[in-house]
């Protein structure tokens, strides 16, 4: 680990921007004024070597490599009850596209170490993000590498590259000149990936250009973890003139009321992944939001860090790469 935790991230002067879109999906609305301060980010989402570091460095067990507490899931088979985490797997025909379980499968032996499955394994992917990481794994990480992670407004700020109001990180237009600028499904999802940007799963960080910030990969690839609970933007959307470093609801506010008595709160994801396609989830885009449980990993999640200003790593000079 380097001494100073700022190295290698890019500095954000911080400022005011629009939030949210009142253009797409119900929960991004409305759209809203949000001023957040100085931090630096990563500017990668953060991968299988750097996440393998810091497993080595503390012999640290995600949550995924452990049995699950049944007293956390009452009523939950024995059979369930079981190291393992939740991997999109390809149906061979066509779908009910309102039932995400018929592409998403609890895989006893998934894990970040192997993403697909017990007989699956990261060689060759070092420089892919790391994935099946719960909401304890990323904050273990960001502690033992002396940052943070976002909150949702820092990393909307972040994905947005100074392109206020702006659909995607890049612009207007989702492939410019027929240009891939993210790693997204192309083709029928979840049936036919035709891969026209060069990937079927996640591809490597930095694949992709950088936004007007100097950020890679903000958008497709994996969906990344912020530090926010998941609620309605409206109590922030209806604060006079502007909200200042705005965080999200409360943890009990954020529970999932179809759970059946499964109080696990839920914290928002961002950015999209892999797995957004037009024809069913155009959330490749800054202002796109999901609640995502605390205790689960997929592998289509990953997460990246921040420093605030705020936490006295303090330098002089505006240049966006720390030195």
């Amino acid at each position: 680990m380097a001494t100073d935790p700022t190295t290698g991230m890019v500095w954000l002067p911080g400022g005011t921007f629009t939030m949210g879109s009142d253009s797409h999906y119900p929960e991004e609305a409305p759209a809203h004024t949000v001023a957040v301060g100085p931090f630096w980010i990563d500017p990668l989402a953060v991968t299988n070597e750097q996440f393998g570091a810091f497993v080595t460095a503390t012999g640290y067990v995600t949550v995924a490599e452990r049995r699950p507490d049944p007293a956390d899931y009452p009523g939950a088979s024995e059979e369930m009850l079981v190291p393992a985490s939740t991997v999109f797997v390809q149906p061979a025909h066509r779908v009910d596209l309102a039932n995400p379980y018929n592409w998403w499968t609890y895989v006893p032996g998934a894990q970040w170490r192997h993403p697909q499955g017990p007989d699956s394994s990261i060689a060759g992917l070092h420089d892919h993000p790391v994935v099946h990481v719960a909401w304890e794994d990323v904050l273990a990480y960001a502690t033992w590498a002396g940052k943070e992670l976002p909150t949702e407004a820092e990393w909307e700020f972040a994905a947005r590259g100074g392109l206020d109001g702006a659909p995607y990180a890049w612009g207007d237009e989702f492939t410019p000149g027929g240009k891939a600028m993210a790693n997204t499904w192309q083709g029928e999802f979840p049936i036919e990936n035709t891969r026209v940007d060069g990937f079927e799963r996640t591809a490597p960080v930095g694949s992709f250009p950088p936004n007007g910030y100097g950020l890679m990969d903000m958008i497709g690839n994996v969906w990344e973890w912020t530090a926010d609970w998941y609620g309605p933007h409206e109590h922030m959307a209806h604060a006079c003139c502007s909200v200042d470093n705005p965080h999200g609801a409360r943890p009990e506010d954020s529970v999932d009321p179809a759970m059946h008595g499964i109080t696990i709160p839920r914290k928002v994801m961002k950015g999209g992944s892999h797995l957004c396609a037009p024809n069913y989830c155009q959330r490749y885009r800054p202002a796109a939001r999901m609640p995502q449980h605390l205790d689960t990993g997929t592998s289509h999640l990953g997460f990246r860090c921040i420093v605030r200003a705020s936490t006295g790593h303090v330098r002089v000079g505006t240049g966006r790469e720390a030195d």
